[in-house]
């Protein structure tokens, strides 16, 4: 451990106190960015987390995640006991849109007790570039979600007809999503368009009179 690195820094870092707050953040923010450059970590997420302004985070539109209200009230229960100590994951879209912490980003936006508790700002991380198409995000955000959190069938349903849609493979759903090659077949028959079980992949999977079964099952649910 280098002390004249540190107290150099603490030197420096003295002066912070008598900034205003939206100042004193926005140089922290940098100062960590700067820091995190430096780090062994540099291209884990966590390494930099920064607060931001919370209206500057907005949901996305595909999370299939639900949280009971009882559930809801012990979140916020939790995080003004505790405090945050999980950031929100984002990437950055007109803003920063969130891939996994929704439930953490509402507590933040909605409870006036945390709001006044972490001065209107919520802490957050960004997702790798690597990860920013949408297709890479919402594979994300079911891979957060799945152990924690009671899903939305019907939702959870539309966004593997999505990812089927942009051309990924059952295959490579079931990989991303962490999902049992029949669940998501499951997910698809689900919506009862048949053109997606039309392609080579299902043809072979399947026999004719496995295939009749399917479509008699989505015929009931018309």
């Amino acid at each position: 451990m280098n002390n004249d690195i540190i107290l150099g820094c603490s030197e420096l870092f003295a002066g912070l106190d008598s900034m205003p707050l939206a100042e004193r953040i926005e140089t922290i923010n940098a100062i960590r960015e700067s820091l995190s450059a430096y780090s062994p970590f540099a291209g884990q997420p966590v390494d930099f987390v920064r607060w931001v302004p919370a209206d500057s985070v907005h949901a996305n539109d595909y999370n299939p995640n639900s949280v009971a209200p009882p559930e809801m009230k012990l979140l916020e229960h939790s995080i003004a006991s505790d405090g945050y100590t999980q950031p929100i994951v984002t990437w950055p879209n007109e803003g920063h849109e969130v891939v996994d912490g929704f439930h953490r980003h509402r507590v933040g936006k909605e409870s006036q007790e945390v709001s006044a508790m972490i001065h209107g700002y919520l802490p957050i991380v960004t997702i790798n570039p690597r990860q920013q198409d949408r297709n890479d995000r919402m594979a994300a955000t079911i891979r957060h979600n799945r152990a924690r959190g009671a899903h939305k069938v019907e939702s959870m349903s539309e966004i593997v007809v999505e990812l089927k849609r942009r051309f990924w493979s059952d295959e490579r759903i079931s990989k991303e999503l962490g999902m049992e090659p029949d669940e998501v077949l499951r997910l698809q028959q689900i919506t009862g368009l048949g053109a997606l079980f039309a392609d080579e992949e299902f043809s072979e999977a399947w026999e004719a009179e496995q295939f009749s079964e399917v479509e008699a099952i989505n015929e009931t649910q018309v």
